[in-house]
């Protein structure tokens, strides 16, 4: 039997990181869809044309661990504005929302376009700075020379471009619960996602 929750927001936001827990506590798969468009933005980087790039991608390409880099992230957003990229990619998410056993998908338009009959729905926000420091502190850790001016920079230029794109833009479903993590601990984060589940999973 599928149940799919999509878990939408802008980036450092949170939604991965909830979206990783609750398909931890419900035993569903998880899928962070944004690491698609990631795959896609680092061969576009290394000269891949886009739609290519989306048409070949396969399974394996998702493990690169150049793919969590700040410059991998500004081509992703390029990637995701073009609506043939998308299109591409959207059979892949679709199938796996409806896998038996239940299934967790994190991005920017799970809740509107790829899954809108998805049972539960959140969209995941944070105040952008707040999602500066948590992104810095994240791209430091791994040995990356960053300022949270920077990031914060880098953060409201995705914002912009995912907000406005004509194709599948950044905007909560007319029927998701919006969670606010600026001031909360990620584990009071995941627990009112894992509570609003439960009430939807009881109907």
């Amino acid at each position: 039997m599928s149940f799919a929750v999509a878990i939408d927001g802008p980036a450092a936001s949170g939604k991965g990181t909830i979206a990783r827990a609750v398909a931890a506590h419900f035993g569903f798969l998880h899928l962070d869809t944004g690491l698609l468009y990631r795959a896609v933005g680092r061969q576009m980087l290394d000269g891949v044309p886009a739609i290519k790039a989306a048409e070949t991608l396969t399974p394996d390409r998702l493990n690169d661990p150049s793919l969590r880099t700040a410059e991998v992230a500004q081509a992703a957003s390029k990637a995701a504005a073009i609506p043939a990229v998308r299109a591409a990619l959207v059979d892949f998410q679709r199938a796996f929302a409806r896998r038996d056993g239940g299934a967790v998908l994190d991005g920017r338009d799970i809740g509107t376009v790829i899954c809108p009959d998805a049972e539960a729905k959140l969209f995941v926000i944070a105040s952008p700075e707040v999602r500066a420091r948590r992104r810095c502190a994240e791209l430091r850790g791994k040995g990356d020379e960053v300022t949270e001016a920077q990031v914060l920079e880098d953060l409201r230029v995705r914002d912009e471009r995912d907000m406005n794109r004509p194709d599948a833009p950044l905007k909560a479903a007319k029927d998701a619960v919006t969670l606010d993590t600026t001031d909360m601990s990620i584990e009071d984060a995941v627990q009112q996602a894992i509570a609003l589940i439960n009430q939807l999973r009881a109907r």
